[in-house]
């Protein structure tokens, strides 16, 4: 059989005789009796033919991959952040990339039952939350939150449309962010994290609805950071609260709480006087560790009132760890308003019957214990107890009960229950709940604080 094949070349041809003659010599020599033929001198000659074209295919492409990594790998060595980077992007497809705008939100509905006053047993869609973010670029967003509360907004409604947050971040070159706009207070453990999912009980703690005036939001610039040991910090100049909106002829400042009753929300907030705030909070595996204080003028140099000169003072502590499927949990905030005496001796001398005075001292804390149950694949099981003292009108300065003011006792609250997470964004709640004196549910606004009361709810977050 010719060795020559269709469409061999005839350098191939004669390179192919030589390298045969080369082995039959040495086939001879060697004195070798095993018969080869033609046939098997050209199969081995294809075989090694068909290995350099393998290597040769292997080293084109470790040339090429070479080449490409010179080219894609434009960061130092000495600049990880940005290696890291690079590398992320050059493996990383360009579909995952975070979406310049993101709309999410949470809601809850509730039922209450009061065990004092079964009559007034409700349902109540208590927020409906559109939550709506856009990134303009690497260091600047947008943070824009809606709210719906108790399902009907209208003039003849206790419903509420309101605007939660709307400001504007930057991040710096030193990791520094800036904030602009209208923002919630770095205050307690629920105010900047008040989704449905986030706390326990069907409801959230009087003491951050009552002391710490959850949601509180300000309007001002805001600065923060974190630094290497876990430890963020945040502080700003806002608007301040506004005794002038104080009306003694409703129960509201002690029902809701003091601070409740004279915020500004951003609504033509007046910004005549200014408050100033800082907060800490130091986090480890498992760990919450903070505190923040808020302090301003409220008097909001009204000409001839006679709270001028008034100050808020608010301070509080915290702390939250998690361990071994426990859930631990603690607060505590303390707030004064100076220089009442003669804005509630003006109260008293009004036609106001028993008026509703300004307090100068007003204070709550909790403890929390939870524990993860049960746990499967898409549920999570967490009964909990929570113990809470409050008082919303401790003291009135150095005005005494025999001037009229009427200093209130400590309130008690145990709240027990349980709260069932289906997935990470679904929480089924029931509780009950026990006051020592406020056993009955307020009118202020409606159903404001339950009372002893069973309570079910369910919510939701994405």
């Amino acid at each position: 059989m010719d060795i020559d094949r269709p469409h061999a070349s005839p350098h191939t041809r004669s390179s192919r005789w030589a390298v045969a003659a080369a082995f039959l010599c040495m086939l001879c020599v060697a004195g070798q009796t095993q018969a080869v033929t033609v046939d098997d001198l050209a199969r081995r000659i294809d075989a090694l033919e068909a290995q350099n074209a393998a290597l040769q295919a292997k080293v084109d492409r470790l040339e090429a991959a070479q080449a490409q990594l010179a080219v894609a790998s434009p960061a130092p060595a000495s600049d990880p952040a940005r290696a890291a980077a690079a590398a992320t992007a050059a493996t990383e497809p360009a579909s995952v990339a975070e979406p310049a705008t993101i709309v999410s939100g949470y809601g809850e509905i509730g039922y209450t039952r009061p065990t004092k006053a079964p009559e007034q047993t409700n349902v109540n869609v208590g927020r409906a939350v559109i939550f709506i973010g856009h990134r303009f670029d690497d260091t600047t967003k947008m943070v824009g939150e809606f709210e719906w509360e108790n399902a009907v907004t209208s003039a003849s409604d206790t419903g509420e449309a309101e605007v939660e947050q709307l400001y504007i971040e930057h991040a710096f070159a030193n990791g520094w962010r800036g904030t602009a706009g209208l923002y919630l207070m770095p205050a307690g453990l629920v105010n900047q994290n008040h989704e449905p999912t986030a706390y326990y009980g069907v409801f959230r703690p009087d003491v951050d609805t009552k002391i710490i005036p959850s949601t509180w939001r300000e309007v001002g610039l805001g600065l923060s950071g974190t630094t290497d040991i876990g430890l963020g910090w945040e502080t700003g100049l806002t608007t301040a609260q506004s005794l002038g909106k104080w009306d003694p002829a409703s129960d509201e400042g002690r029902v809701r709480g003091p601070l409740q009753a004279i915020h500004g929300e951003g609504q033509f907030a007046p910004a005549s006087d200014l408050a100033v705030h800082v907060a800490l909070n130091w986090r480890a595996p498992g760990a919450l560790l903070g505190a923040s204080v808020f302090s301003g003028r409220i008097g909001q140099q009204q000409p001839g009132f006679p709270g001028d000169d008034a100050r808020v003072l608010l301070w509080e502590l915290h702390a939250r760890y998690e361990t071994g499927g426990w859930d631990l949990a603690g607060e505590y905030a303390r707030g004064t308003i100076s220089h009442t005496e003669a804005l509630n001796a003006s109260f008293l001398a009004s036609a106001v019957t028993n008026p509703t005075l300004v307090p100068s001292l007003f204070y709550g804390g909790y403890v929390q214990a939870g524990y993860r149950l049960w746990q499967g694949k898409y549920y999570r099981l967490v009964p909990f107890a929570r113990y809470e003292i409050l008082n919303t009108a401790a003291e009135f300065g150095a005005l005494t009960g025999a001037d009229g003011a009427i200093v209130q006792p400590d309130e008690h609250l145990w709240t027990l229950g349980a709260s069932l997470f289906v997935g990470d964004g679904v929480v089924l709640k029931a509780d009950y709940r026990h006051y020592r004196h406020d056993a009955l549910p307020s009118p202020v606004p409606p159903g404001f604080t339950k009372g002893d009361s069973l309570n079910l709810g369910v919510g939701f977050s994405f």
